[in-house]
């Protein structure tokens, strides 16, 4: 029982992101619904010093047409 409980927590923290990949989640979250599309990637870079989130958006196309992939920079923090 003890094992298996022990088992189930690594688990938990293993396949849970690290903190600064579940900030830029939530960032991409919010800059997805302004956008009106939907968020297909978060994560954090470090351009010129400071760290920023970069967010892949997926918005959707014009009649018919493919979504458009939309990269936006957003400072963390």
């Amino acid at each position: 029982m003890i094992r298996a409980t022990m088992l189930a927590i690594c688990a938990g923290a293993m396949l849970a992101p690290p903190a600064a990949a579940a900030d830029c989640y939530s960032i991409g979250q919010q800059v997805a619904a302004q956008n009106g599309g939907t968020l297909a990637k978060a994560s954090e870079a470090n351009k010129g010093g400071q760290a920023v989130c970069v967010i892949v958006v997926l918005v959707p196309g014009k009649d018919g047409e493919r979504p458009r992939r939309t990269e936006i920079v957003v400072p963390k923090g």
